[in-house]
């Protein structure tokens, strides 16, 4: 035989993710309260928010003033005592340049100037729906009487005007989304923060939808990406952003702030995961990067690196090509005949997105690449130049760990910041579960983690082998022989 592939899927049918506990969406009947953040889930009424307390509405009856001429000056006023230049400055960012800053600190209060009126009109339009809350604190504000700053040379003054011209360093003075860190000595370089949150929901008394969470978390940046799932009972999100900053404006003005009237409290922390890997846009994933994307209900067709990833724990794959009338079949070209066998004695019959592989050997002897000025719409891949072969190396250690698809997968080469409970999220991050989980004793770069089943682990393998997991580590996965 030529050792070349033909590998043959079963047309793909509906019901093969894995499903992730969630709530599902329903519409709240109950009267809107005068502290809710978010009205029903299919309203498109304004945010209205408070801190966990559920209290603060009722404080701050009869502290409100008339809003009074719009001015690009906004009183800030309610302030915690440890308030920083930076914290001000922040709550500014979004909506446009911060051209000067007044600090009262005795008063626990401050005016900031924005560069236009319209600026400053969506800023108070926006927190008069939306109440930032800094360390447990409400913060309010309205326009200011005065039309424009005129600070002196104070302290406490020349301190501000420091902050923002570190602010202005830092941005340019551009508008967008923008956060500055919480730190004021930090402002003198970019955050190092991930753009990634991890989201707990508390009191879940009503459903939250993903919808729900991006049009929260829309207000502070552009959401590249949300996933949400059930853990330790509790329902959760991963929301990712385009950068570090504005995730980190958002976990400022939203951690531990009420979704509905005194309940679905959201607790806010940053995640080690620099990225997210979406695979399907549904009710419980969504990449809005990628509209293209399947749902879970569709049929989606196998791809090529999908095919190079699965048939690469047992050779170096070097093309693969997804036929044109028959996207269900692909033919795969190993290195050599032994891998092919070897690859099809461990691979057929095993499931993959609810359906059983035939791999059987191809007649082919090798996968032609499209001719030039030919486009076969990606289905032919070349991977002969690939850095992710396993056996390019003689003599590699991967020969000798060679093993059937299995449960528990062996991960290697992890950063030491990386701890179990990030992995965990990972690999339950595409709806798959885990079972169990077990660092190497003697090296904790390595570690075994148990799936749900043998299916899950081939798809997490194909989704995570090769993952970013920051400081120039690239996570190895394979299957291993070993229990936990």
């Amino acid at each position: 035989m030529d050792g070349r592939l033909d590998a043959d899927l079963y047309p793909l049918g509906s019901g093969y993710v894995p499903e992730i506990e969630s709530v599902h969406d329903i519409s709240v009947g109950t009267k809107r309260g005068s502290d809710e953040l978010f009205s029903s889930c299919i309203s498109n009424g304004p945010y209205i928010m408070n801190s966990a307390n559920g209290n603060d509405s009722k404080k701050f009856k009869g502290d409100v003033r008339s809003p009074g001429v719009p001015s690009r000056v906004v009183h800030v006023r309610k302030l915690p005592n440890d308030i920083n230049e930076a914290e001000v400055i922040g709550l500014g960012l979004p909506f446009g340049k911060v051209t000067n800053l007044l600090m009262l600190k005795g008063k626990n209060q401050a005016f900031l100037e924005l560069n236009s009126e319209e600026c400053a009109q969506t800023m108070v339009s926006y927190y008069s729906s939306v109440t930032p809350v800094i360390r447990n604190h409400p913060i309010y504000m309205q326009y200011s009487t005065h039309k424009e700053l005129k600070t002196d040379n104070s302290p406490n003054q020349v301190r501000a005007q420091a902050a923002l011209q570190a602010v202005n360093a830092l941005h340019g003075g551009g508008m967008g989304s923008m956060a500055i860190s919480t730190d004021a000595s930090s402002m003198g370089g970019a955050t190092t923060q991930s753009p990634v949150l991890r989201v707990i929901v508390e009191n879940l008394f009503y459903p939250v939808t993903l919808d729900v969470l991006h049009q929260i978390f829309s207000k502070f940046g552009t959401v590249l990406k949300i996933i949400t799932f059930t853990k330790n009972n509790q329902f959760q999100a991963l929301i990712q952003y385009a950068d570090g900053m504005t995730a980190q404006h958002a976990k400022l003005s939203l951690d531990g702030q009420n979704i509905y009237n005194a309940c679905c409290t959201l607790r806010i922390s940053f995640s080690k995961l620099t990225s997210l890997n979406v695979k399907y846009n549904n009710d419980k994933s969504r990449d809005y990067t990628r509209p293209d994307l399947p749902t879970a209900d569709s049929q989606p067709s196998i791809d090529p690196q999908t095919m190079a990833a699965a048939f690469g724990v047992y050779g170096d794959v070097m093309r693969v090509k997804i036929l044109f009338n028959k996207k269900e079949n692909a033919l795969i070209q190993m290195s050599d005949g032994t891998q092919a066998q070897l690859a099809m004695s461990h691979l057929n019959g095993q499931r993959l997105h609810g359906r059983a592989m035939r791999v059987t050997l191809s007649k082919h002897t090798t996968v032609q690449l499209p001719r030039e000025g030919h486009e076969d719409q990606g289905l032919t891949k070349d991977y002969s130049n690939s850095p992710l072969h396993r056996f390019k190396k003689p003599g590699s250690k991967n020969y000798s760990n060679i093993f059937p698809p299995s449960a528990t997968l062996h991960l290697s080469n992890i950063p030491p910041s990386v701890v179990e409970d990030d992995l965990r999220r990972l690999f339950t991050s595409s709806g798959a579960t885990v079972k169990a989980f077990k660092f190497f004793q003697k090296d904790r770069k390595m570690a075994l983690i148990q799936m749900g089943s043998v299916e899950e682990a081939i798809e997490s393998l194909i989704e995570f082998h090769n993952h970013d997991l920051g400081e120039n580590h690239h996570l190895r996965v394979s299957f291993s022989k070993s229990t936990i």
